[in-house]
């Protein structure tokens, strides 16, 4: 009886702490910035080449966590001239850090489908904490029997505090590229068949 009562407690305790891994589905995947420009417009860019995956506790994603990683000579600003200055060392300096990663510390339920993702971004050689607001879009398996969760998330960074260093100063004040940089998430994962 006790071998029994072990083994179910056991049984017990495993299936609570069970994991489910959730793989970025790449090609449903959007991760989008947006700084002014001249003061008086925004650019908008994105990066085309991110993986990573979602490793969820509970049914709800709360206390999960969530990695990426990007590739910064992915990115496309629908500009071939601008785009190779974001990769020179001005800015991300793509062929000595060809990545950039983001690796969550809390995962925090914030309202039924709000969320606030608190983890560490390293753009070059720099990592700092940031906050990522999120939202649940929903669960919904796809025809071929995939079964897929998607997030909306947003944040802001100051390029400077990344060395993203190159600027201009405006005659009539302000400066070329502005300081803030608005970053907009959606990303869609697949759960990991067993």
């Amino acid at each position: 009886m006790k071998t029994i009562l072990t083994l179910l407690l056991t049984l017990g305790l495993f299936s609570a702490q069970a994991q489910t891994t959730w793989n970025m589905d790449a090609s449903h995947t959007n991760v989008g910035f947006t700084v002014t420009h001249l003061v008086i417009s925004e650019v908008d860019g994105r990066f085309a080449k991110v993986d990573g995956k979602l490793v969820s506790k509970n049914d709800d994603f709360s206390d999960s966590y969530v990695e990426a990683t990007i590739q910064t000579a992915s990115v496309n600003t629908d500009n071939e001239m601008r785009d190779k200055h974001l990769q020179s060392d001005d800015f991300f300096n793509a062929e000595k850090f060809p990545v950039m990663t983001f690796k969550s510390k809390s995962f925090k339920k914030t309202g039924d489908k709000t969320f606030k993702i608190t983890g560490d971004l390293t753009i070059r050689d720099v990592t700092r904490e940031v906050v990522l607001e999120a939202k649940l879009g929903g669960i919904m398996t796809d025809p071929w029997g995939n079964v897929k969760v998607g997030f909306k998330a947003t944040t802001e960074i100051n390029r400077f505090d990344y060395n993203l260093k190159w600027n201009k100063a405006l005659e009539a004040g302000g400066a070329v590229v502005g300081e803030t940089v608005t970053i907009k998430l959606n990303v869609e994962f697949a759960k990991e068949k067993k």
